[in-house]
């Protein structure tokens, strides 16, 4: 596979050796416990050193080729050692699906959750993941036990430091419930935060998230000097966690995935291409990663069209080929009517949307992610011990 930057950037092979499935096992795994005893695989790609206490930080959005390209920023993530030589998020590469690995240690078509947006088939509509605005029960959508219920089954103090919305958000209690929230509105907070939670006799697992490379990526894509400037911090604060918690702490750092800059200019929208919203009853997934969901009889007339107008921008595949295809690890019963009947791996910088659907705010956004290149699904996962 080629890799660079502005090109087509290769494919990954599902399902993926190691992926986001695997971090907190691995973690669990140093502090003593078994890999398979909480849930997730029963293997673990690598060990790591024992610790008697552990960090797992998500910096959701920083793919590990872009961290490549700025390594020179950020020398305390260079300094950190490689897990592996190559770790991968799910697919498709976008937030929700990849906390719900994270969280579960199961891969879409096991936890459920399809995309940014996925059909919820009893109600004939789209869900969020992200809002879960006017969502299903969190729990009965996602029942699987989480790898944080097992942990604190298991006599681990399982915490997560995060923004305070997120504490009892549908998505953190479909794939993060479990552990004890605790709020933090910065990142001094958030190091205070983890150091306490890290006090006390017995192990201790603290789940960190890091939202600002996300946010600023997607605005202004992920080539920018804002996109340095929020790496540079998340290094900065780093290293202020590194000096701040308990000695015999093992931390790990990851992302949910990467980006590409999306002009707009290479945007195609149902909105304005009849010809690709013919047949379309509902538009999930993402515009990286586009999943149709047809009017009945259409789905042949749309695999048809979709194919003949993406040409060279895209990959389409019917809900079948997908599934087989591996792209969504094993899929359960109660998940396959959840993915789109087409399934649609956009190639380049190339994104669909239907922009009837979405709110003004999401249309102004450059960086995007969602398909299978390597700039969007190549996470990094390094650690250190302190």
């Amino acid at each position: 596979m080629t890799s660079s930057a502005g090109e087509d950037l290769g494919w990954a092979v599902p399902p993926y050796a190691v992926s986001l499935r695997h971090v907190v096992p691995t973690a669990l795994a140093s502090l003593g416990l078994a890999p398979g005893s909480c849930g997730g695989p029963e293997q673990i790609p690598a060990p790591l050193p024992p610790a008697r206490r552990a960090v797992v930080v998500l910096a959701d959005g920083l793919g590990e080729l872009q961290l490549r390209r700025r390594a020179g920023h950020a020398p305390v993530l260079r300094a950190m050692e490689p897990v592996v030589a190559e770790a991968r998020c799910g697919f498709p590469s976008t937030t929700a699906v990849s906390l719900a690995s994270l969280g579960t240690g199961l891969l879409a078509g096991e936890h459920g959750l399809v995309g940014w947006h996925a059909l919820v088939p009893s109600a004939d509509r789209l869900v969020n993941h992200l809002s879960w605005e006017d969502g299903p029960d969190p729990q009965t959508w996602q029942p699987h036990p989480t790898l944080f219920e097992r942990a604190s089954a298991a006599g681990v103090r399982v915490t997560m430091v995060g923004p305070a919305k997120f504490a009892g958000s549908g998505l953190t209690r479909a794939v993060l419930r479990g552990a004890r929230a605790v709020p933090a509105l910065d990142p001094e907070e958030a190091v205070r935060a983890t150091a306490a939670a890290l006090q006390g006799p017995g192990p201790a697992l603290v789940y960190l998230y890091w939202g600002d490379i996300d946010r600023t990526g997607h605005v202004h894509g992920p080539d920018g000097w804002q996109w340095t400037e929020q790496l540079e911090l998340l290094d900065d604060t780093l290293a202020d966690l590194l000096d701040a918690v308990p000695t015999d702490t093992l931390v790990t750092v990851t992302a949910d995935h990467g980006m590409v800059h999306a002009p707009h200019e290479l945007r195609l929208d149902l909105a304005v291409q009849a010809e690709l919203a013919r047949g379309i009853r509902h538009l999930g997934g993402e515009p990286r990663g586009p999943q149709p969901h047809c009017r009945p009889g259409a789905v042949d007339d749309v695999h048809a069209t979709w194919t003949e107008v993406l040409d060279g921008r895209a990959l389409v595949l019917t809900r079948a080929q997908a599934v087989d295809a591996g792209w969504f690890g094993p899929v359960e019963p109660q998940a396959l009517p959840r993915i789109g009947d087409l399934v649609v791996a956009m190639r380049g910088r190339h994104t669909v949307l239907d922009s009837r659907a979405l709110r003004p705010q999401v249309l102004t956004l450059v960086g995007q992610h969602g398909s299978l290149t390597d700039e969007e699904t190549l996470v990094p996962w390094r650690w250190a011990l302190t």
